[in-house]
């Protein structure tokens, strides 16, 4: 379920949280794949990813000891997953995808605290902080937007993931998605923002009728789009050891099932040959649109 309450539950007064601050976290190794293509029927590419490792790291610019110059940097290390897709007319929607994941990427690097050991007010801070990365980018785009007529409406779905130790926060607007397999099942983590969902929500329409719908591509909830102002969707969730994590746009859902790309997933643990092979499988299925997929695949070590 999305985390809506960011609200600390641990007392202070016990301890507790030093306790959860002075324990070692699990070394976690993270092997990862990445792959965007135009599809078969699209002019350009309205799709972006970016996949980024954060550490902490001091230069050494002065010292009576060896070592003068040097960079180094901490053990430990947190890992950024962003994947969008844009929309909006000519190149529009290429643009707007860019702009938020940019706009993400900069947060990230100027403004975003790395919280490496999370005590639960720690937490709180990092969900709010997740949010504003989002909400950040809304404004972002709705601000070019209002200084080009040719780019007014454009938008695009964000779906981020933040990762630290075995801790994930995944921060999603829009209908792409974020996965998770695990031992032989594949969960979607994410919900879809769009028309068809809310009517299988409501019970006006089954799940098979939702996909053969004309409005099936209608997107509610955006970065950017015609208003501004956007719901920031929340998870969290522990990894474990062999987790894969499959973050992707419409583009390879909309001609793949989750029963195929399950199997996928399943024969090829090379992450950057699933993306391949996902990739791939849509593009033979039609290709109707702009296909993007982000494979991290997780070894934890205790």
């Amino acid at each position: 379920m999305p985390l809506q309450d960011p609200r600390p539950t641990v007392d202070d007064s016990t301890g507790e949280h030093q306790a959860i601050a002075d324990r070692d976290p699990p070394r976690v190794g993270i092997k990862f794949g990445a792959l965007t293509d135009t599809g078969k029927f699209r002019g350009n590419n309205e799709d972006q990813f970016l996949v980024a490792r954060l550490s902490k790291s001091m230069q050494v610019c002065k010292t009576s000891l060896p070592g003068e110059g040097k960079t180094q940097f901490s053990e430990e290390e947190g890992y950024l997953i962003v994947v969008a897709d844009g929309m909006g007319g000519a190149a529009a929607g290429e643009r707007a995808s860019a702009l938020a994941v940019g706009s993400v990427e900069s947060f990230v690097l100027n403004t975003f605290k790395w919280f490496f050991h999370l005590s639960g007010h720690d937490e709180h801070e990092l969900l709010a902080e997740l949010r504003q990365s989002l909400e950040r980018a809304d404004q972002t785009v709705i601000e070019r937007a209002r200084s080009d007529p040719a780019l007014e409406g454009m938008g695009t779905t964000l779906t981020m993931a933040y990762s630290v130790a075995t801790d994930l926060y995944i921060v999603h607007a829009g209908d792409s998605r974020a996965y998770l397999f695990r031992e032989g099942e594949l969960e979607q983590l994410t919900s879809d923002h769009t028309l068809v969902q809310t009517l299988i929500d409501g019970g006006a329409i089954s799940p098979e009728e939702a996909k053969r719908h004309k409005r099936r591509n209608v997107v509610t909830n955006v970065i950017g789009g015609p208003s501004e102002g956007v719901f920031v969707e929340i998870h969290k969730l522990a990894v474990l050891d062999g987790d894969t994590l499959l973050f992707c746009t419409d583009g390879l859902t909309e001609p793949v099932s989750d029963d195929a790309i399950a199997e996928v997933l399943e024969h090829h643990p090379d992450p950057e040959d699933a993306c391949t092979r996902l990739v791939d499988l849509a593009l033979r299925r039609g290709g109707p649109d702009n296909v993007t997929a982000v494979v991290a695949r997780y070894q934890v070590d205790k």
